[in-house]
Parts: C-alpha cells; sequence; structure tokens
C-alpha cells in the first residue's frame, strides 16, 4: 500500500497524544506491523519532545509531520522553526556503555532515533529545522 498523511501541531506535550492516534491509524490503515507503528511513535514523541523542550524559540508555533508509506519504506519529515539543531553533529555521543545507576540523565533520545531509523538526513531551509528519517517496512 501507499500513503501520505500530514500532521500541523503545536509544540505542547499534549499533542503528541495526537500524533500517537495518528500514527497507529494511519499505520494500520497502511498494513504497518505492529513494531513499526510502535518504533515510529517512539521516535516521532522523542523529536517532538526535544522540539519542545530544546528547540522552542519565541517563534515557534507549529511542528509539521509528514508521513510517507510505500510497500519498502516508511519516511517521515519534521519541520519547525525552532533553534537550528543538526542531530547528526549537535547532539553528543551518549555514554551507552556506563550502567544505567551511573548514567547521567539524558541524552540517548537523539541516539534512540540514530538507532532505530535506517537513514536520518538534516538540512536547515527558510529558517526552518527540516528532518527526514527513513525505516525500511519490516515484515
Amino acid at each position: 500500500m501507499s500513503g501520505k498523511i500530514s500532521l500541523k501541531v503545536e509544540p505542547r506535550a499534549e499533542e503528541l497524544d495526537t500524533i500517537t492516534a495518528a500514527v497507529e491509524e494511519f499505520g494500520d490503515a497502511e498494513q504497518w506491523p505492529s513494531d513499526l507503528i510502535f518504533r515510529v511513535n517512539l521516535v516521532l514523541e522523542e523529536v517532538g519532545l526535544n522540539i519542545i523542550n530544546h528547540g522552542r524559540t519565541e517563534d515557534l508555533h507549529e511542528i509539521e509531520i509528514t508521513l510517507t508509506s510505500v510497500p519498502e519504506s516508511i519516511t517521515i519529515e519534521i519541520e519547525d522553526n525552532g533553534r537550528p539543531f543538526d542531530p547528526r553533529k549537535d547532539a553528543p555521543e551518549p555514554d551507552v556503555e556506563t550502567g544505567v545507576a551511573e548514567r547521567s540523565i539524558g541524552g540517548l533520545g537523539v541516539y534512540l532515533v540514530r538507532t532505530m531509523m535506517d537513514e536520518l538526513h538534516y538540512r536547515r531551509e527558510g529558517g526552518r529545522n527540516c528532518l527526514t528519517l527513513v525505516k525500511g517496512r519490516v515484515e
């Protein structure tokens, strides 16, 4: 199956429920396996929270998300006009060797996104962060 949805949400944590519901409905319609729906929702929650908590500027009014589903892959496009942030370069490498109890809190969100997706592309265009994530279909 092939399909596409676009969402525009306010940069508020409460909107994550709206995103989750839309992904579940779209994923079901596109016959995604449940683990793929889970992965996409987790990635969108991590990226959304990073935008809300760290990208905030006075001008941040909405986050735009586009999901494109084709038989081979899922593409997630996320745009916002928050502070510039290239997750490939600006996120520190997390300490994944130290035990959980000794590890400092935070810093794993971008790592999680990188490891759960097959591709991650970033560009800054027209004062907007444009993040594109691709995940091959898992059957």
